[in-house]
């Protein structure tokens, strides 16, 4: 069973950042709920500016604020997939970009008032259900802007990547930008916030030695796991996509 669940995997990545990548979405699941639990119940302050509040509020543009969950799946398999060193110092920034969105989630939290949705059909009443499924608080700085940033910056520059799909992924991201906000999750400070985060912390983690030990640590897990005798990250030679 387990040469069987290590083959499938290794179809979609190397199976040494099987790990890295649901550790990615449960370290994020973790901490975001985390920070809603502690702080909840405090005094939550308000960054909407007048710029924010001339911002229509267009229901239609949903579809991108959740269809980005697509995206984010897609460019961090293709992140995954790139070589070693690239694919770790990634993975290691997202997890550091984490750890410093719920520290500000704690020491600053946010909120902002949202409009009332009048009148029926589908996009109305998706806006109900976003509104009921998700809080008016963890908001500065956007984890939906700091991981869309992420999917484009993840792949920015890659030679392996063709040209055309990192400038798609740059305008998915920028979409998903203005979806936040027509959709009233979040005001402007956010967005701008998620991505100096996320270039950031890619920029600590490509300049800096500290990865090193994330990869240590990681691999260790998977060698044990798949007992590959340290074989999991060879480099990989073919095209991502």
């Amino acid at each position: 069973m387990r040469k069987w669940i290590q083959g499938f995997i290794e179809k979609i990545m190397p199976v040494g950042r099987f790990f890295i990548v649901i550790f990615a979405f449960v370290f994020n699941s973790l901490l975001y709920c985390g920070a809603r639990m502690i702080a909840g119940d405090w005094h939550h302050y308000i960054l909407t500016s007048r710029l924010d509040e001339k911002i229509p509020l267009i229901p239609e543009s949903l579809f991108i604020y959740f269809g980005c969950y697509i995206f984010w799946v897609i460019n961090y398999i293709i992140i995954a997939k790139q070589d070693e060193e690239r694919a770790y110092q990634f993975f290691f920034a997202d997890m550091i970009s984490r750890i410093i969105c719920f520290t500000i989630f704690i020491l600053f939290p946010t909120t902002n008032i949202r409009p009332d949705i009048v009148g029926g059909g589908v996009w109305n009443e998706g806006m109900r259900f976003l509104y009921r499924i998700d809080a008016a608080d963890n908001l500065f700085p956007s984890i939906h802007c700091l991981v869309s940033w992420f999917c484009y910056i993840g792949i920015r520059g890659d030679k392996r990547v063709p040209k055309w799909y990192q400038w798609t992924s740059c305008l998915i991201a920028v979409s998903v930008f203005v979806s936040t906000l027509t959709t009233k999750q979040h005001v402007i400070i956010d967005v701008i916030a998620g991505v100096i985060i996320a270039e950031g912390t890619l920029w600590f983690a490509r300049h800096t030695q500290f990865y090193k030990g994330y990869i240590r640590f990681w691999k260790r897990i998977a060698d044990r796991t798949f007992k590959t005798g340290g074989t999991t990250d060879e480099k990989r030679k073919e095209e991502y996509i």
